[in-house]
């Protein structure tokens, strides 16, 4: 069993609130903690928009890439 601070299931959310949230659990990580974000696709343009505002800032590692469910370690550096 992996071991995350946080985790977020986006599926759960509106479509307007999915970055938000995401965000919002990620800002709250310490240094060196990690959340799991679980998605129905895959969140490659949360992954440009982490890149594009926060580059150095944070680790992403697929656990599981679909076809259904998509798993993301995102960790805060």
């Amino acid at each position: 069993m992996e071991d995350f601070a946080a985790r977020v299931d986006a599926r759960a959310y509106a479509p307007k609130d999915k970055h938000p949230t995401i965000l919002a659990a990620f800002e709250s990580l310490a240094s060196g903690e990690r959340m799991e974000l679980v998605n129905d696709h895959d969140p490659k343009p949360l992954h440009y928009a982490f890149l594009a505002e926060m580059p150095g800032r944070f680790t992403w590692a697929y656990l599981e890439q679909g076809p259904e469910v998509w798993r993301v370690a995102i960790g805060k550096v």
